[in-house]
């Protein structure tokens, strides 16, 4: 016989698991008898949970929308399935920051047992993620470490490399992650510098927490903050398009961080982007699936030429 915080636990794992349970059901899959099977169902409901009997010939349980909700009972591939689910979600950005799906994450990882806990790291250590065009891959295990710093607001050091490569060792006090939709941004507080940072996150080499406390004293606008950063970082070229769509959609298409916005009448935009050369911009813009015409410049018209006629003749 198992205990009864366990059948309690199995027990919702059986009334999540679908719509409606007899009683002789629930006391066959949890080979006790019906008296207890009702006896537990009371527990629950003495706990919040809640539970509903069923009329009809047979009767039975099921579980109610509720006020609040009850513990998430998950098994261990269930668990794992969450897990993955969500780290894919943080690092593509389907769910739109990401904050959302990382938070959850870390969330889910610091309640797993140590032998689901171990089963995901070797799973992190194996999967691979496959970026929108021009991101760069980034190692979740670093990413959650740099969620668990913001979380904990104790002082870290960043071993980080710069644009040019450089490598350096740097004390900061970390504030929130940034996912602008092609990167990660670390928003900190640079202790030598005593100013407000961006650190990309797939930049950072390792993170070593220390105990001292996070100044956070007077915080930025984070997302502004990373924005404001991109804004300012001058590329070799740019590329100027309209796109048929009214203000709003197009920020939904090409994010703020990712160009500068104009509207052009109420149904039209026109944005600046920026790339390291003609050909990344053509492939993004053809990453966006959506109509739209290149003003400027010719280079990267006829790279996207280019790229739409290689398409092309290989799907003909």
């Amino acid at each position: 016989m198992i205990r009864t915080s366990s059948r309690l636990l199995r027990l919702v794992s059986l009334l999540s698991a679908r719509p409606e349970w007899t009683c002789r059901e629930l006391a066959e899959r949890m080979a006790v008898t019906d008296r207890t099977v009702r006896r537990d169902i009371a527990r629950l409901r003495d706990l919040g949970y809640g539970v509903e009997s069923a009329s009809g010939p047979w009767g039975g349980y099921r579980l109610s929308p509720g006020a609040r909700m009850p513990p998430l009972v998950l098994d261990d591939e269930e668990a794992l399935a969450v897990a993955v689910a969500l780290r894919e979600a943080a690092l593509s950005g389907v769910l739109g920051t990401g904050q959302a799906a990382l938070s959850a994450l870390l969330k889910l990882r610091q309640s797993l047992p140590a032998h689901l806990a171990d089963q995901l790291s070797t799973l992190d250590r194996t999967l691979e993620n496959t970026p929108r065009s021009g991101a760069p891959q980034i190692d979740t295990l670093l990413l959650l470490e740099l969620a668990r710093a913001c979380r904990a607001a104790l002082r870290i050091t960043l071993s980080y490399r710069d644009h040019a490569g450089r490598a350096s060792v740097r004390a900061v006090d970390p504030y929130r992650l940034v996912h602008t939709g092609l990167r990660w941004y670390l928003v900190a507080r640079d202790v030598t510098k005593q100013e407000w940072r961006t650190f990309r996150a797939d930049r950072v080499v390792s993170v070593r927490r220390t105990s001292e406390p996070a100044d956070l004293t007077d915080p930025p606008d984070a997302a502004a903050l990373v924005s404001g950063g991109i804004a300012s970082v001058v590329y070799p070229v740019y590329a100027t398009i309209r796109l048929p769509l009214p203000l709003d959609r197009a920020l939904e298409t090409v994010p703020p961080t990712i160009g500068t916005h104009s509207p052009d009448g109420p149904q039209v935009t026109v944005v600046r982007i920026g790339g390291n050369s003609a050909d990344q911009l053509a492939a993004y813009l053809i990453s966006l699936a959506t109509p739209l015409t290149v003003l400027s410049p010719d280079e990267v018209r006829q790279a996207l030429v280019r790229h739409a006629e290689a398409l092309l003749a290989a799907h003909r």
